[in-house]
């Protein structure tokens, strides 16, 4: 970021101890005091300021140089330069108890700017509204012979951001009155360049040329920040100034209404014209019409073409802040609604085609999405084209990736309210996150919420499972679109594609990248299987951008599932339960995502069976086929584990009234045989290693099921008593630690002897379902049950049969 010398000058300054920066302040201190500040000053001044803003950490500077640097700074002989310095530093210091700054006597307005900065550095609320008062007597006041009003705006900018209440609603008065003056009123001739001085300066003045537009023609109108000119004349640099602080002023304080009648209304008016927007009768009804016009002339003058590529960046800054402005002007008085709407319908239509006009659409969707229903349009066309070209197109654009997503979450609430188009869109706002996910996963946190339903649900966990996937499909789509026509087009239909940017036009894939790069959502499009897509994008596993984004989706995974609990019914929830397994298989390639994901996916399934027991019974088929599978233990043991643990909560009649004996022995046998496999010590066979938590969620589960159908109990109990051999077993302990194996075999002997009296298992393993907080409090108290009866019947510790 910084040159190897502006790093060392940084390194030197944050180091500098106390002392030796006492030493330094006593050599500026000293130079200071000379009968002419020089160029050692200006230095010394430079290298102090540089000292004490290089470090978050306050510097303290002895009270009498503080002191010195305000009486500089205020002293007519002092030199520019050494003045905006001592302000600086000053700035820096605050808030400082040794100033005595005050801005009451100051008739320079260079001066009264640097003091203000200085006061409103101090941050007290006193300080700022003094400051204040003494601008607006500035520019109320009759400026002396080369004073300008230049330097007082920015000090006025910032008193009304820091304490927008600290003027009075006189002074609001004053400073709207000069707005709209300077906005519409501003000359339209050059400005004079100022004399050389020189020996062959002619005494002889030029006439001033008129000002000029963007594209060189001669403007037949009143200034504006786009009109161009050679030199500028002071009122013309206060046109600029105040078109700057325009939006902010108009937010503070356009809304604010005087009690007084509108003459417009009186009695004697010419009726014979009916104007759309009553003469202004107030400074800031003044301010807003002025500030209206000046909009549309900067609208107007954005359709010029620039001579140069800076003036085409200002038109398109300037057009978006226009259009910022006539909304809130039509915020505060809807009258003017009717004069806007056609205008940027027009300005839409003229733009819409532009990609380089992407950001000017936002407030143009602002606008209509604030004045729609007022003005009676129809805006979804401005919707559709909004959200269905711009993100397919200009995902890779940061600012207006950051810009786009900022809209869509301030305006979430408009839009489900007035439009389905907004959640329709959702995949091409993902593009977004995915192309972009560091900057954006907080905007999705809060937006995500806003584009789920029950339509939309399903298709939106897909995609977050896919979202790494869909970061490596915009690569390669980028990528495809760089490359020549001759290229797109070469490779063999009939032949299998080598590479990821020959698969792109390939009709083997084609229909596979279409549907993961779709611009709106289209569950009825999706194909049979992505496998062969998320195999061949592998490649791209490594690549950052795709690592990043896969780091996002366990967050907002998260978020998705406790959404979706507040609304989904039964049949949602069955959907989800069955595509949770099925796309566990089927996840893009990236060993941290999966485990992560596999995580997030496990807990939230226990969630989901919490919402709706009867699961259970109703997935039976689907559960058992992933259940009975020895490789989900290994891969998947977070999912594994949270699927078995339901069962054996939720597997009851308590819970469904359709659960059957035969049912709960089908699910027992698939289990048995699953902890019959990773626990079966074969001659010559390495013990499948997985999580001592899968083996004791399995012993648990089999011994619950074994309560509620006391046929098991013998299987369960004879398999119970076998874990010692298990756990003392080399190939075990090899594999598992001390504690892990002292737990397991702990577990297995509370649950053998629980079985031993089938009455109390029953019981306990098959509670009523807790509909109140005291058998909330007793299924929350089942360990405890445990490790009391396993003290009831085995007082000496270790007493387990072999």
């Amino acid at each position: 970021m910084f040159t190897a010398a502006a790093e060392s000058f940084l390194r030197q300054a944050r180091e500098i101890q106390e002392e030796e920066l006492r030493r330094f302040t006593a050599r500026v201190s000293a130079l200071l005091q000379g009968p002419e500040a020089g160029p050692e000053a200006v230095d010394g001044l430079q290298r102090l300021h540089l000292s004490v803003a290089a470090t978050k950490y306050p510097r303290k500077l002895d009270g009498k140089f503080v002191e010195q640097l305000q009486t500089v700074l205020c002293s007519p002989k002092s030199p520019e330069q050494i003045q905006v310095l001592c302000a600086a530093i000053l700035r820096e210091m605050s808030p400082c108890n040794d100033l005595v700054l005050s801005c009451d006597e100051i008739q320079d307005t260079k001066l009264l700017s640097l003091v203000s900065s200085v006061l409103l550095a101090q941050g007290s609320r006193g300080e700022v509204a003094a400051v204040g008062q003494r601008v607006v007597q500035g520019l109320e006041r009759r400026l002396p012979e080369g004073q300008s009003a230049r330097f007082l705006l920015p000090v006025l900018a910032n008193v009304t951001s820091l304490s927008p209440g600290s003027l009075t609603e006189e002074q609001t008065n004053v400073v709207s009155k000069k707005l709209a003056d300077w906005l519409r009123y501003a000359s339209i001739q050059q400005g004079m360049a100022q004399p050389s001085g020189g020996f062959f300066s002619s005494p002889r003045t030029k006439q001033p040329a008129p000002i000029t537009e963007v594209d060189g023609a001669v403007a037949t109108d009143f200034f504006t920040v786009l009109s161009v000119a050679q030199h500028y004349t002071q009122d013309q640099w206060l046109n600029v100034q105040a078109f700057s602080m325009l939006r902010n002023w108009l937010l503070c304080y356009g809304g604010k209404e005087l009690d007084t009648p509108n003459p417009g209304a009186s009695a004697g008016g010419d009726s014979s014209v009916t104007p759309l927007v009553p003469a202004p009768a107030t400074p800031r009804e003044r301010l807003r019409d002025k500030a209206f016009e000046y909009c549309q002339r900067l609208v107007e003058q954005s359709t010029r073409r620039p001579l140069k590529k800076e003036d085409g960046d200002l038109q398109k800054a300037c057009l978006i802040e226009a259009v910022t402005i006539m909304d809130i002007i039509c915020k505060q008085d809807s009258s003017y609604v009717c004069r806007a709407v056609p205008f940027l319908k027009v300005l839409h239509s003229r733009i819409c085609g532009d990609a380089t006009y992407a950001r000017a659409l936002l407030p143009i969707a602002q606008f209509f999405l604030n004045h729609s229903k007022l003005a009676a349009v129809d805006s979804d066309a401005i919707y559709k084209h909004l959200f269905s070209d711009i993100p397919a197109q200009l995902f890779h654009n940061p600012s207006l990736a950051f810009e786009f997503v900022q809209f869509c979450k301030d305006n979430s609430q408009l839009f489900t309210d007035s439009s389905s188009i907004f959640r329709q869109s959702f995949p091409n706002l993902f593009k977004f996150l995915a192309w972009n996910s560091p900057s954006l996963i907080s905007e999705f946190v809060d937006l995500l919420p806003f584009l789920l339903d029950p339509g939309t649900a399903i298709e939106i966990f897909h995609l977050l499972l896919d979202l790494p996937c869909l970061t490596a499909a915009l690569d390669i789509q980028l990528r495809a679109a760089a490359l020549p026509a001759s290229e797109k087009a070469g490779a063999d239909p009939a032949g299998k594609p080598a590479t990821c940017l020959e698969a792109f036009h390939h009709p083997l894939y084609r229909s596979m990248f279409q549907y993961l790069l779709r611009s709106r959502s289209a569950p009825e499009d999706a194909p049979d299987s992505l496998v062969p897509l998320r195999q061949l994008l592998g490649s791209l596993a490594g690549s950052p951008r795709v690592v990043q984004c896969a780091e996002t989706v366990p967050v907002l995974l998260e978020l998705f599932f406790r959404v979706v609990a507040e609304f989904a019914d039964g049949s949602l929830i069955n959907q989800l339960v069955v595509l949770l397994l099925q796309r566990s298989d089927q996840l893009y390639e990236i060993s941290a995502f999966k485990e992560d994901v596999y995580r997030v996916l496990g807990s939230n399934l226990a969630m989901l069976c919490g919402l709706r027991p009867a699961l259970v019974v109703e997935l039976s088929t689907e559960i058992l086929e992933f259940s009975g599978a020895v490789s989900n233990i290994q891969s998947k043991e977070a999912i594994f584990t949270h699927m078995a643990w339901a069962v054996g909560e939720f597997l009851s009649v308590s819970h469904d009234k359709r659960c059957t004996v035969e049912q709960i022995t089908r699910f027992f046998e698939t289990l048995e045989a699953v902890l019959f496999e990773i626990t079966q010590l074969r001659p010559q066979a390495s013990t499948p290693s997985c999580a001592p938590r899968a083996i004791s969620v399995l012993m648990a589960t089999l011994t619950k099921l074994a309560a509620r159908s006391q046929d098991l109990i013998p299987r369960v109990s004879m398999f119970l008593s076998k874990m010692r051999t298990f756990v003392q077993s080399p190939a075990v302990t090899s594999v598992y630690c001390e504690e892990d194996l002292e737990e397991i075999l702990i577990r297995a002997t509370e649950l053998m002897n629980l079985l031993k009296m089938p009455s109390v298992a029953q019981f306990v393993f098959t509670p009523p379902v807790a509909s109140t907080q005291f058998q909330k409090e007793v299924n929350d108290s089942l360990p405890l049950a445990l490790r009391m009866v396993t003290q009831l019947l085995e007082p000496a510790a270790g007493s387990m049969p072999v």
